[in-house]
């Protein structure tokens, strides 16, 4: 996949890049598996903002996509490869054997009119969903499950993609795309091969209304605004902060560790901060 610049006939023009979207077959999505999506522009029930900066942005419709490959055993067929406003990833549209229509998140490689599996029995392809148990350790993985049946949580946005270095007892272990080495059960599902549309971090959006088109509001600094809003804020002329980087509400925000899930410790084997 290319990326696309343009000639600098304004401002925004010099700097802005899209990606090539020849990957894509077809522009209308399977109606039924297509959805409404309710926004709150960071506002609850009460009215009051909850999420700073956020509000606007383009009406998006979200695609139903299959992350639990449950259909153990039945080929199916992709379809059209499509965008997905709800996600950085293509998706692919799966015809399955007894008629079934699914979306999954297209892995690189994967064309229209390929046959894919799901399942122990199916074979190590790019687009096969199997367990880790069935799976030689150095595979390239994406889509991977936590819990058993619960469909997969992890590597699943753009170019991304983990590894099964070994296998242990009842545990594999996975690197994933942060650094992180983490046990994962060998009965939960992985796919095959790494998520498409790898150039999607290579994009340069080259002005500020792009960024409003996917709903994000300008984002003001600490030190522009008064004491009474921020830690930051006050002094005469420009300032920076006069202490170390916090939020609006004091808590650190360079170095300090909020992870508080001490249930799922065990299972990470190398944390993602540490080096070598």
């Amino acid at each position: 996949m290319a990326i696309k610049t343009y000639r600098p006939t304004t401002q925004t023009l010099r700097y802005r890049t899209t990606l090539v979207t020849d990957d894509i077959t077809s522009t209308k999505p399977y109606k039924p598996l297509v959805e409404g999506k309710l926004r709150t522009g960071g506002r609850r029930n009460s009215g009051d903002t909850t999420m700073r900066f956020r509000g606007g942005g383009n009406k998006r419709k979200l695609r139903t996509i299959d992350f639990k490959r449950d259909k153990h055993g039945i080929p199916a067929t992709v379809e059209t490869i499509e965008y997905d406003p709800g996600r950085s990833a293509r998706i692919a549209l799966l015809s399955y054997a007894d008629g079934e229509k699914r979306y999954i998140v297209q892995p690189d490689g994967l064309k229209v009119g390929q046959k894919i599996l799901s399942g122990p029995e199916a074979d190590i392809l790019v687009g096969n969903a199997l367990p880790l148990r069935n799976i030689p350790p150095g595979t390239t993985i994406h889509n991977v499950e936590l819990r058993p049946g619960k469909g997969a949580q992890m590597v699943r946005s753009a170019g991304g993609a983990a590894q099964l270095i070994a296998k242990e007892g009842d545990y594999g272990l996975v690197k994933l795309p942060s650094g992180e080495t983490r046990k994962v059960l060998l009965d939960c599902l992985a796919t095959i091969g790494q998520v498409g549309n790898t150039d999607h971090e290579n994009v340069t959006w080259g002005k500020a209304g792009r960024t409003r088109w996917v709903g994000k509001r300008p984002h003001n600094r600490g030190v522009s605004m008064n004491p009474v809003d921020h830690p930051h804020g006050g002094g005469e002329g420009k300032t920076s902060g006069g202490r170390h980087p916090v939020t609006p509400w004091g808590q650190p925000t360079r170095g300090y560790k909020t992870r508080n899930n001490k249930r799922t410790d065990t299972f990470i084997v190398k944390d993602r901060r540490q080096k070598g």
